[in-house]
């Protein structure tokens, strides 16, 4: 199954995310070697919003990320949520239907 961990960020994320860049990162990073992350970013124009994808068999990864997220813990985030993604077109679906 796959979820979407959403991020809200505030308005000067871009402006004061430097400073917890590289721990977010390795935190990314270190999801994404044990499998559970598997695509993560900023939507841009505006950059109001991030979304990480998780795999697994329920939402704990993708929770337990936010609540140990630099970012969330520095107030770069107004607002987190996981939401259970039915994916069903693509290679890496989780239910393909065709």
């Amino acid at each position: 199954m796959h979820y979407l961990l959403m991020y809200d960020l505030v308005p000067d994320y871009l402006e004061r995310r430097g400073a917890y860049r590289d721990d977010h990162l390795k935190l990314a990073w270190a999801a994404a070697a044990r499998g559970e992350l598997k695509l993560a970013g900023a939507l841009t124009e505006p950059v109001d919003t991030a979304m990480l994808l998780f795999e697994g068999d329920a939402p704990a990864a993708a929770e337990a990320f936010a609540r140990a997220d630099p970012y969330v813990l520095a107030g770069l985030v107004e607002r987190w949520r996981v939401r259970p993604w039915m994916t069903v077109v693509g290679e890496g679906a989780a239910n393909p239907v065709r």
